[in-house]
């Protein structure tokens, strides 16, 4: 079983925002190209954001650690440590409003049901 202390990431991570010319930081828990799901711990330097995007499809984002304004063209949520949002399928940023870290979820493609064959669709 593998395991990953998010906390321990979150930190390290931070660390590495605060200095890096962008004020961010990523790592990727959990993903890659044989996986349906991508989840990737994000850090932002206070005050730093990622501009308008389109949205990756089905994705969560929980606040780890500090304070995130996640916003659309109509709408915006703010979050602190703790809260968890599904992010809309429409355009949209993310900015730290203290030094932050999020983790992203992402599904990247429909994978195969636990205990199923994935070469024999009936099943």
């Amino acid at each position: 079983m593998l395991t990953t202390s998010l906390t321990t990431l979150t930190n390290e991570h931070l660390t590495a925002a605060r200095k890096a010319a962008s004020g961010r930081s990523a790592h990727t828990v959990h993903g890659g190209r044989r996986n349906s799901l991508r989840q990737t711990l994000l850090a932002l330097a206070a005050g730093r954001r990622l501009d308008d995007h389109e949205s990756p499809g089905e994705a969560t984002l929980q606040v780890l650690h500090g304070r995130v304004r996640l916003a659309t063209g109509q709408d915006s949520w703010e979050g602190r440590a703790g809260d968890h949002v599904a992010i809309p399928a429409e355009r949209h940023s993310l900015t730290a409003l203290d030094d932050s870290a999020v983790l992203l979820t992402v599904v990247m493609r429909p994978g195969p049901v636990p205990g199923e064959d994935a070469r024999d669709p009936a099943g």
